[in-house]
């Protein structure tokens, strides 16, 4: 048999396949049915719970996560979003500093990679996964655990302007990073602070799929966080010492 009637004989099988796939995934499920994918996989490096990549909201909107994922997680991603979206506004008090002086801010931005936007559903979803609430000024905020009332942590919000995220208008939204900024003092030490700020943007990152960056827009390095940390380091000592007594006069 030639080589040219075996590269037929392969590209029709292929073509089977194919099409034979097509007609699987096309088919309406039966309800439950792709959850068990999920468990047989979870050993699997890539398809379980370990290394596995999060489906974004506009895969689950459009159902092709649905084979991968099951309807399961679907649901739940998609009352994620609908929780954000009742959960507050440019109106709330939810996230709203206790007073609005402040010495120093930190900043990071989260960048979509090169020839890539973040796009508003999946930020959402990436934004409550990773443990933040919608609420003040439009933007997202790390609130201290059972005192919303201390304010935020820290925020993040769009660097495009306003900066916040129109939640009326989130489906169309793209932009090209979002930022992170941690405003001191803060209700919680300023190194706390940031070791609750850093993994968060990580995290984000990998949800994303993008990159973080320091205040200079360069990559996030090591040597830079440790830098980082040790000023706030000193920030947080210089407020816990006493503060200088005058002289007296005589």
């Amino acid at each position: 048999m030639s080589e040219v009637t075996l590269l037929r004989i392969g590209i029709l099988i292929a073509g089977l396949i194919l099409i034979g796939a097509i007609v699987f995934f096309g088919r309406p499920r039966k309800p439950g049915q792709g959850k068990r994918l999920a468990r047989e996989n979870a050993g699997e490096p890539g398809k379980g719970e370990t290394g596995r990549r999060e489906p974004t909201l506009g895969e689950l909107i459009g159902g092709d996560a649905e084979a991968a994922t099951g309807e399961s997680t679907r649901q739940a991603e998609l009352d994620m979003f609908d929780r954000t979206l009742e959960g507050g506004g440019a109106g709330s008090e939810l996230g709203r500093r206790a007073t609005e002086e402040f010495d120093k801010i930190v900043t990071l931005y989260l960048a979509a990679r090169a020839g890539a936007k973040l796009h508003g559903p999946d930020i959402v979803v990436a934004a409550e996964k990773a443990g933040l609430v919608y609420g003040h000024m439009g933007v997202f905020h790390r609130l201290v655990e059972n005192h919303p009332e201390r304010g935020p942590v820290f925020s993040v919000a769009n660097i495009m302007k306003p900066g916040s995220f129109d939640m009326a208008q989130i489906q169309a939204l793209e932009t090209p990073a979002i930022a992170f900024f941690l405003t001191l003092p803060a209700p919680v030490p300023a190194l706390d602070a940031w070791e609750t700020m850093l993994p968060t943007a990580q995290r984000m990152a990998e949800l994303l799929d993008g990159v973080v960056l320091d205040e200079q827009r360069n990559a996030l390095g090591r040597q830079r966080i440790a830098h980082l940390r040790d000023e706030l380091r000193a920030y947080d000592r210089q407020r816990e010492a006493p503060p200088l007594t005058r002289p007296t006069r005589w």
